[in-house]
């Protein structure tokens, strides 16, 4: 992987934000590549990681680790798409287990963003265009409701109300063992895996605040029915939080295997409910998506063979 260094001076750099200044020495980047390449740990000011808007200081060295292809461009795809609501400024969509949400190194077509740009072209211009109209996230194997802004002033509003967290998630989400408390929070910081860097965990070098709020809804004699609320929003932070809690999401091949006659279709997370204020209008509005049938029959299942305990 080609890699660069520069070393800032007065004269180039000092006071600069970091993706600004790695804008005018990467040619062929966009910023909003570049920021991409910040985020993911690609870049590192004295060995460190630093936030694309971090200003940067006089004999720094600014270290570049990144890949000479060039992204290719995103093509519509007819897609099976679950709308549950779509106006002038917002779509809102259920989006199933087992879709990106948007292109990556990895995948470029059959992701969530493929599809929406085959029913709504306008997305094309709007945000990034490495992920067009997305403001938040869901990991692949998650299942729900997620937002996506069809205007530029909704993308904008829609970033600030999750920047200030005034956008309420909540996820349904299944457990190992019994969750003694009947509601609770877990307030553990979460950052990279100090070896390895596509995972997340509460033991890093670089540790950002992160808060996960907690209903039990059932319990059984192995596993605990939950309803959460992330506060923040890290990557992977409801996995990373319930693992590291002693109660790993049913499912979790990455953060949370156990061994059990009882067999989960598929990581036991689905995205339920949001609210928030209309970009538009500033009204409070609130969109559901349904538990997924295969995690629905999952529960049935646990009823049906005497896994049912004490009610929460």
């Amino acid at each position: 992987m080609p890699e660069k260094e520069f070393v800032i001076s007065p004269s180039q750099g000092v006071d600069v934000r970091l993706d600004v200044f790695l804008r005018t020495r990467l040619t062929g980047f966009s910023r909003a590549q570049i920021q991409r390449l910040v985020e993911d740990g690609k870049v590192r000011v004295d060995g460190s990681e630093k936030k694309p808007s971090y200003k940067l200081r006089d004999r720094e060295r600014v270290h570049v680790s990144y890949s000479l292809s060039r992204p290719k461009i995103l093509l519509p795809e007819d897609l099976t798409l679950d709308v549950i609501h779509a106006d002038d400024h917002l779509v809102v969509v259920n989006k199933p287990t087992g879709m990106v949400v948007h292109p990556g190194a990895r995948q470029n077509s059959g992701t969530l963003v493929n599809a929406l740009l085959f029913r709504f072209p306008e997305l094309a211009h709007v945000g990034p265009e490495d992920k067009p109209g997305i403001v938040h996230r869901l990991d692949k194997e998650t299942s729900g409701v997620i937002l996506v802004a069809r205007t530029p002033a909704a993308h904008r509003n829609l970033q600030l109300q999750f920047k200030t967290r005034t956008v309420t998630k909540l996820y349904i989400g299944l457990v190992w063992g019994r969750v003694s408390k009947a509601e609770g929070k877990i307030s553990w910081a979460i950052g990279r895996h100090v070896k390895h860097g596509g995972r997340m965990s509460v033991k890093s070098r670089k540790l950002r605040l992160a808060e996960t709020r907690f209903k039990v809804m059932k319990r059984f004699r192995e596993l605990t029915l939950l309803e959460i609320q992330p506060v923040t929003g890290r990557t992977h932070q409801i996995r990373v939080h319930l693992s590291a809690s002693g109660h790993p999401i049913v499912g979790d091949s990455r953060y949370g295997r156990r061994k059990s006659k009882l067999k989960s279709p598929r990581l036991f997370l689905h995205a339920h409910r949001i609210s928030m204020k209309h970009p538009y209008s500033g009204e409070r509005v609130q969109y559901t998506a349904p538990l997924p049938d295969d995690l629905s029959f999952f529960l049935a299942k646990l009823e049906d063979i005497g896994e049912e305990s004490s009610p929460a």
